[in-house]
């Protein structure tokens, strides 16, 4: 155990800034609040990862205990290991980047909107630290309020209040079978000799459930993982939600693929036997949703939808890379969901940039707009070739083991990453260039106007991140090594 709660401060850090925000509601001093907790998140989630000891990335560190519901033995049990530490400053980093986004982006409301932004920061870095089942359950729904207010009262869509709702039936449905499989597991996982129901991940790992109940629980799990992550056909709520909420929260959305780490942190290793056994079935799910997304994307005529489907695409990508079960699939899948902080949330948050200047993000609306926002254009360009896996971008290194784990699982699965690959290039470039070099029906009285100089201060530690990375990837498959192989020992 850790003598300082280092954890525990970077859930309520966030909580304390966003009680401020409600008690100084007036504008400028609610985003000086909200700005100021999150760049002290950020800061203090440096520290844990700089004092995290990556050779012992297979354990878990900086543990806190304590008991919270004595009578059903559920404790607040805080832990990371080598994957999990690595989001900690990739979520306060980009919680950062969309406040800074909503600075001049937010009309009314300025302290509940920023206090919904930190909340949501608090549960976010609880989902990622929890070791208690429960606890995480409760994180895990404690999501859903911020994100329904801050969709349904700053939406920029007319349907913004049934998108909100929409996200939200989602979401508890995926809760259902998430609890039911926790509930499953604590019955069947009891200490014998005191009957104590038990939801410690560590414990639940130490000793799986019995072979004959693994299917089941690997099923639940996926399904309720599988509606935030979102897979195929779960996803039908993202692309609304791109569409009718705030950019800054939609960046979030796709940034953070928390759907997918729930099935890194608990759907596989606690069901090891069905992991393995059904592992062709996890990957197959991941093939569709990869094949069936970027189709869609390429039909688009919105670009934020299609940015949407474009990243509900690359989540197909990175399942496959988990089902393939072995050290460059895990690799790259980690790696990727990193990128999905830097990239696919630059991407949705430049979108939300044309759509203050514009008014739109229809294509048909839009054209030529690299003639009077060339600095703009460029990153755009750049931040979308990363995406699409330009060598010299992280989005390569993270797809080169992606690719080089699937073929492992099956040839026919690394044939179908290739393809998709192509056809993402298809859908980001011919978007972007109609976007910024096309024609233009009903060219603007005045130009627009170019990055300013906030919108630079977000974007530029998206741009590079991904070229620093891009030419030494070895600081995160390096640092992720052992942490990879401690969770693959989990398996048979």
């Amino acid at each position: 155990m850790t003598m300082f709660p280092w954890l525990s401060v970077l859930i309520f850090l966030p909580l304390a800034g966003a009680i401020l925000t409600l008690c100084f509601p007036a504008a400028s001093t609610a985003r000086l609040i909200a700005l100021i907790t999150a760049i002290l998140e950020t800061l203090l989630a440096l520290v844990v990862f700089v004092s995290f000891d990556h050779l012992r990335g297979g354990e878990f560190q900086f543990m806190e205990q304590a008991m919270w519901i004595p009578g059903l033995n559920i404790h607040y049990l805080l832990g990371i290991d080598g994957i999990s530490v690595l989001f900690l400053p990739a979520t306060a980093v980009l919680a950062t980047l969309t406040i800074v986004a909503s600075w001049h982006s937010v009309d009314r409301l300025h302290g509940f909107y920023f206090a919904m932004m930190l909340v949501l920061l608090a549960v976010t870095m609880g989902i990622f630290m929890a070791l208690d089942t429960m606890l995480f359950f409760l994180f895990w729904e404690l999501t859903l309020p911020p994100i329904y207010f801050l969709i349904s009262l700053w939406g920029i869509g007319p349907e913004r209040r049934r998108a909100a709702m929409k996200y939200t039936m989602y979401m508890m449905f995926g809760g259902i079978p998430l609890l039911f499989a926790f509930i499953l597991l604590a019955l069947n996982s009891n200490e014998a000799a005191t009957q104590a129901l038990n939801f410690s991940l560590p414990q639940l790992l130490a000793s799986p459930v019995a072979s004959h109940l693994q299917p089941l629980l690997f099923g639940l799990l996926v399904l309720g993982f599988a509606a935030k992550a979102p897979l195929f056909p779960f996803h039908t709520w993202l692309p609304t939600i791109a569409m009718e909420s705030p950019a800054q929260l939609t960046a979030l959305l796709v940034g953070l693929k928390l759907g997918v780490y729930g099935l890194l942190r608990f759907a596989l290793p606690l069901a090891p036997e069905a992991a393995v056994n059904y592992a062709w079935l996890l990957g197959i799910c991941g093939a569709l949703t990869l094949l069936y997304a970027a189709f869609i994307a390429l039909h688009q005529s919105n670009l934020r939808r299609m940015l949407a489907y474009a990243s509900i695409s690359h989540v197909g990508l990175v399942v496959m890379g988990i089902a393939s079960l072995n050290s460059q699939g895990i690799q790259g899948a980690v790696f990727q969901l990193l990128n999905f902080t830097m990239i696919a949330s630059g991407l949705m948050l430049m979108s939300g940039f044309i759509h203050q200047r514009t008014g739109t993000t229809e294509l048909i609306s839009l054209g030529n707009l690299a003639s009077t926002m060339p600095r703009f254009s460029a990153l755009f360009f750049f931040l979308a070739l990363a995406s699409i896996g330009l060598p010299g971008t992280s989005g390569f290194a993270a797809e080169i083991l992606l690719i080089l784990g699937v073929f492992k699982l099956h040839v026919s699965f690394s044939l179908i990453a290739l393809t998709t690959i192509i056809i993402s290039a298809a859908y980001l470039l011919t978007h972007a260039r109609k976007t910024f070099w096309g024609e233009t029906i009903n060219p603007p009285k005045q130009p627009y106007a170019d990055l300013k100089a906030d919108e630079m201060l977000i974007l530029l530690p998206c741009c590079l991140f991904t070229l620093i990375l891009g030419f030494f990837p070895g600081l995160v498959v390096n640092s992720i090594t052992i942490a990879t192989e401690a969770w693959l020992s989990n398996f048979p």
